[in-house]
């Protein structure tokens, strides 16, 4: 694989880079041509960035806590000190912890969805804005969700409502000093089961079937009724992130087979 195109002479962080979606963003970015940093909690993230060193490519692995804006901050200054700045940043971390109504939910795990799926690209976004104001260039791309209308998930869709309207705002804010902000709102995606999982508990029969109605529904709302890929969600994020999107700020693109969330 030949490690030249779009991204070549580009630094891009990629967040949640371990596995699933954020994964498949570093391997396409790097074999692109983009230096990348590989940030994730797990330690999966070292094995991506091995992979891309033998392709031929140029990776770093850091390991940060993004729930914490020291996290992010440390984030930022490994890939500065060994990349070089930041052009790019690609917020993904977040998910879905739990599956039920909300009535159900405890106050807990309330405010660990929150943290989980909104802070990570509240805390990304701060620490990387300095750079790109001081050099009047640099490109966001936050991942959402068409969660934020569907079932079983109200925490969650609340943080990604948070994503999409802290990009709308940040762009409003920032285009002036040459930085675009985007967001993909990703639909229901097949990917390989996680390594590491957002929920470790056992899933009672009856959380099962909670799940399995987010799942139906997914399904049911999108106009192609089927899951997307890895693949097809990665190639809007990195078109996003790249200078073919150039008239592009402020929008939060929605790939979920015609669900629009």
């Amino acid at each position: 694989m030949a490690y030249a195109s779009r991204f070549a002479g580009r630094t891009m962080i990629v967040t949640g880079a371990a596995q699933g979606i954020g994964r498949g963003v570093a391997l396409r970015a790097a074999a692109e041509g983009a230096s990348v940093a590989l940030v994730d909690r797990a330690t999966l993230v070292d094995e991506v960035a091995a992979e891309i060193v033998s392709a031929g490519g140029t990776a770093i692995a850091v390991h940060a806590d993004l729930e914490t804006f020291a996290g992010a901050r440390h984030m930022v200054a490994a890939a500065t000190e060994t990349l070089g700045a930041v052009d790019i940043l690609v917020n993904n971390v977040g998910g879905t912890i739990w599956a039920k109504p909300y009535e159900h939910y405890a106050e807990d795990e309330i405010e660990a969805e929150i943290r989980r799926s909104l802070f990570p690209t509240l805390w990304g976004c701060r620490a990387v804005l300095p750079g790109m104001i001081a050099r009047r260039s640099g490109t966001i791309v936050n991942v959402s969700s068409i969660a934020t209308r569907s079932i079983h998930r109200v925490p969650y869709a609340a943080a990604k409502g948070g994503v999409n309207a802290l990009t709308a705002s940040l762009a409003f804010e920032h285009a002036g000093d040459g930085i675009r902000v985007n967001a993909v709102a990703t639909g229901g995606t097949e990917a390989p089961p996680r390594k590491v999982p957002r929920n470790a508990g056992m899933q009672s029969d009856q959380e099962a079937v909670w799940y399995r109605a987010i799942v139906d529904q997914t399904v049911s709302s999108s106009l192609m009724h089927r899951y997307g890929s890895i693949d097809e969600q990665v190639g809007v994020i990195l078109f996003l992130a790249s200078d073919e999107a150039s008239y592009m700020t402020g929008t939060v693109v929605p790939v979920g087979g015609g669900d629009l969330g």
